[in-house]
């Protein structure tokens, strides 16, 4: 490889150019040997040349020998980021491996799911129904945090019951690990992502969260309890408590949470106060907030005017702060439209309803979200007479883009990944 980038670079051509030649006289038409083949696949991977990887592995699994290399070679391009080319090999070993009841498979499919989530929903509720029978084939512990991205996964979908069930699942096993893990392991030689007692934690902070949007409150209460005391361990290292103190605030902001859902909503001036020294939880805020002016028919433009400027910066740029991941982000970014619009509908400021309303349709369809894209078409029929006819104009455009969407999905079948 290293003298045919040499030729390449000697006859001034780009990187890689004579690839995919190189592919098809080395590993097509003769016998591959894995002394060539190994840097190959990852120079192909350092240059994004994927059609060069897809071609070759085609051919070189008829040989199986080279199953333990290709999956090893996955892992350390999942470590280096070269994320697309990692998930072809894995996706190959999971191929050759698919009638084996093994962890290796099991650990393919879930590098998979992790690589396939994206922004399109039913793409992530495919890749999140696939994954889900080979959890039990991973080791113990990795258990925990496929559970754990799978919940994740399930909460930006909005399948609460999955959600809560999931949960439910995760704490039990980590209950269980717990309790034959006599000595605290150091976090270089443990398999799990986190300490053991997050995943407890976690267990019932996904449960709250699950009661929360159930509108079960005070069932959320109790869950919010369940996680501030089992984070209270004896004895706590450095990096113990940097989840002790996260669990500690998540349980302050969000047992004022419920109580404002609840309809208690002395408590928002310091609900407010908390989101103002927390920037990372802006977005979740604001639409619980906007959420609970909507129930309880509460005036809040001095708060829409307080934070003015993170709004249009979410709205407008996308610029959404990091702890949240993609799914979620993109979920809680519509709900942030959506309620906004039902505020000004509420308080007869039609066409700043309108706008949002149709900002959030946009959105909803990007990330094919089909309970959203329902009510704010439900929404916007409800109000169309106050629309302008530049704003019919961009619906129309949009139901045509969520029109044509759809019959491409339909014409096309499915394979899981």
């Amino acid at each position: 490889m290293a003298q045919l980038d040499l030729i390449t670079q000697g006859m001034k051509l780009e990187e890689g150019y004579f690839y995919e030649i190189y592919g098809a006289e080395c590993f097509v038409e003769s016998a591959p040997h894995w002394r060539r083949l190994e840097p190959f696949l990852q120079r192909c991977a350092e240059l994004d040349k994927l059609e060069c990887i897809h071609k070759v592995i085609q051919e070189v699994t008829d040989d199986r020998s080279y199953i333990s290399e290709l999956f090893e070679m996955a892992e350390g391009m999942l470590e280096r980021g070269q994320t697309k080319a990692a998930r072809m090999l894995y996706e190959c070993v999971a191929e050759c491996e698919k009638y084996q009841h093994s962890e290796r498979l099991a650990l393919c499919q879930y590098r998979i799911f992790t690589l396939s989530l994206g922004q399109n929903q039913h793409d992530n509720l495919r890749a999140a129904v696939h994954f889900e029978p080979y959890i039990n084939r991973l080791d113990e512990e990795r258990q925990l945090d496929a559970i754990k991205d799978l919940a994740n996964t399930y909460s930006a979908l909005r399948y609460w019951d999955k959600l809560f069930a999931l949960a439910d699942e995760l704490g039990h096993k980590a209950e269980i690990i717990q309790s034959y893990t006599k000595k605290k392991v150091i976090k270089e030689n443990r398999i799990t992502a986190y300490p053991l007692f997050v995943y407890r934690a976690y267990s019932n902070l996904l449960k709250s969260s699950a009661c929360e949007w159930r509108e079960m409150y005070n069932d959320a209460l109790e869950y919010t309890n369940n996680y501030a005391s089992l984070v209270k361990i004896p004895n706590p290292d450095d990096e113990e408590m940097i989840y002790i103190n996260m669990f500690n605030r998540w349980a302050e902001v969000n047992t004022q949470l419920y109580k404002l859902m609840m309809g208690k909503t002395e408590v928002l001036p310091e609900y407010i106060a908390w989101i103002e020294q927390n920037e990372e939880e802006t977005l979740t805020g604001l639409v619980k907030i906007i959420e609970a002016a909507n129930k309880y028919d509460l005036d809040i433009d001095y708060v829409i005017s307080k934070f003015d400027i993170s709004i249009n910066s979410m709205l407008n740029d996308r610029t959404l702060s990091e702890g949240y991941n993609e799914q979620m982000k993109n979920n809680l970014y519509s709900k942030l439209l959506l309620e906004l619009a039902m505020y000004y509908f509420k308080r007869e400021r039609y066409m700043e309803g309108i706008h949002k309303l149709v900002t959030c349709l946009s959105s909803a369809i990007k990330i094919n979200n089909s309970n959203d894209i329902i009510q704010c078409v439900a929404l916007f029929e409800r109000y169309r007479s106050f629309a302008s006819k530049e704003i019919e104009g961009i619906y129309y455009n949009l139901m045509e883009e969520a029109y044509s969407y759809y019959e491409i999905k339909k014409n096309h079948s499915y394979t899981f990944v």
